[in-house]
């Protein structure tokens, strides 16, 4: 169990250091602090609602994250891939596991250092009224969240190729999936054929009902067990593509 901790403390190092040891992590996170609090003070009104909470800001995240993790997580494996490394890598006295669960620590780790960086926001806002700050820990807890599980989509989809486009291009697509799963145009569809458990398991299936409630300060298990679930899913099945040892 030690041996294990420690290997995939190696891993989650090395990679995590990786990130910042590249200019792209530096403009990754300034384009995501422009752009989040660009959406929150200018789109959404920010100012002109006069109300003190953070609504218009996490209202932004999931389609923030739509398009910066799968930009951030392309390279994960896919990288390791098309230099011919990842033989290297699971040589080493590393399991697979090991291996896969760093590489998703240290990229979830750097897409919450992100989010923890928009921290002005709140102070902005405590400045300006009285908000709740229940419902704005509970706020970034399902930014969190979610970010993990955009990011275990993100390693899926690197895993399964060593083009780096193709990857974005796959965890863009299966983002947008998980996110309008429950969405009423979908639904709608299903309804008129399909029977109501199937209809309501599709529904079930999205990002949004889940952030949404965490967005409003509600803590339910069956939420938390959600965004877990995909992660460990998205997981496993990146465990299998790579062990399979076929990429596109």
């Amino acid at each position: 169990m030690k041996t294990a901790i420690l290997n995939t403390w190696t891993i989650f190092k090395r990679e995590f250091k990786a990130y910042f040891e590249s200019p792209v992590a530096y403009v990754f996170m300034v384009v995501f602090l422009l752009l989040i609090g660009f959406l929150t003070f200018s789109v959404t009104n920010y100012y002109e609602r006069m109300t003190a909470d953070l609504q218009p800001f996490f209202f932004w995240y999931p389609w923030v994250f739509l398009l910066l993790i799968p930009a951030a997580t392309m390279s994960t494996w896919a990288e390791e891939r098309r230099r011919g490394t990842i033989e290297l890598l699971l040589t080493m006295p590393v399991t697979l596991t090991q291996a896969i669960v760093g590489k998703f620590l240290a990229a979830w780790l750097f897409i919450v250092t992100g989010i923890v960086l928009t921290f002005p926001i709140v102070i902005t806002t405590a400045y300006l009224g009285n908000p709740d700050y229940g419902v704005i820990l509970c706020g970034y807890l399902g930014a969190i969240l979610m970010a993990g599980a955009y990011v275990a989509v993100g390693v899926l989809a690197s895993s399964l190729t060593r083009n780096q486009v193709i990857s974005f291009v796959v965890a863009l697509v299966m983002c947008i999936l998980l996110l309008f799963a429950g969405w009423e145009p979908i639904t709608r569809f299903f309804v008129r054929w399909a029977p109501a458990w199937l209809v309501s398991t599709v529904a079930g299936l999205s990002f949004m009902p889940h952030y949404e409630a965490l967005q409003r300060g509600i803590i339910d298990l069956r939420d938390l067990l959600y965004f877990v679930s995909v992660m460990v899913v998205m997981l496993f099945i990146t465990h299998c593509a790579i062990s399979n040892r076929k990429a596109i």
